[in-house]
């Protein structure tokens, strides 16, 4: 059968923070359109019943992105492991609420560490391997906190703004070794973390929907088809962009 333009078979992908939510969606994703997935994160019972969910195609690494001295390290083993990355998926992230007013230098230095330090120090260590590969793909998760103001999560937002600045910058540099570099921007989703939210505060949901023309919040999968999209050469053309998958909310009204 001749591949589809969705096709990521022969493709290996890693993703950070694939564990849950947002990160597994999105491997599941990757691995319905053939790609071999590696999920990484810091919980490895989390990792390894990921990776009994989606079966064959996909394998565990536990690992830690705030611990950039070991990712060039890593980047080697893994490839001696699991063949060459082509597709990369910055998906760690860690938010804080607060207001601004309260939230410390440490509290921005934790949270950039993860969100924007992290990966792309990643980046640059699986960089030969993406270039090798000829259609290199990095995908960064970013929010609708970077689209628009939203109160108490200053140290999320700067963060996620902070990977518009690199997915535009790094899609210049990298455009010569085709590799692409885009992001994903999720609004409300339908999380274990939201849904514990909405249970103590209904309001909030309701003004929620109340300004999402769709009117309802997206699946974790909604964002998985859409980075897979991303990295498939059904998208060999888009590089450097920023894409909301939020029903409509950034756009106002």
């Amino acid at each position: 059968m001749t591949p589809t333009p969705f096709s990521l078979s022969g493709r290996t992908a890693l993703i950070t923070g694939g564990g849950s939510g947002i990160g597994l969606a999105t491997a599941k994703c990757l691995a319905a359109c053939g790609a071999k997935v590696i999920l990484a994160g810091r919980r490895e019972k989390e990792l390894n019943d990921a990776v009994a969910e989606i079966g064959r195609s996909a394998v565990a690494q536990v690992m830690d992105v705030t611990d950039t001295a070991s990712l060039p390290g890593l980047a080697e083993s893994l490839k001696a492991a699991h063949g060459p990355i082509g597709i990369l998926i910055n998906n760690a992230g860690i938010n804080a609420k607060k207001a601004f007013v309260d939230t410390t230098e440490e509290d921005l230095l934790r949270i950039f560490q993860t969100n924007v330090v992290g990966g792309l120090a990643l980046t640059r260590a699986l960089h030969p391997q993406l270039k090798a590969s000829g259609t290199g793909s990095v995908v960064f998760i970013s929010s609708m906190a970077a689209l628009f103001g939203i109160p108490w999560v200053s140290a999320y937002s700067i963060s996620k703004s902070a990977l518009t600045g690199a997915v535009r910058t790094l899609a210049i540099e990298f455009g010569p070794d085709k590799i692409r570099v885009n992001a994903v921007a999720p609004g409300w989703i339908d999380t274990a973390m939201s849904r514990k939210a909405f249970e103590s505060d209904p309001q909030r949901k309701q003004k929620i929907l109340s300004r999402t023309p769709l009117g309802e919040l997206g699946d974790t999968s909604d964002i998985g088809w859409s980075v897979a999209y991303l990295c498939s050469p059904a998208a060999k053309f888009i590089t450097g962009t920023i894409v909301p998958v939020d029903g409509g909310v950034s756009i106002g009204f």
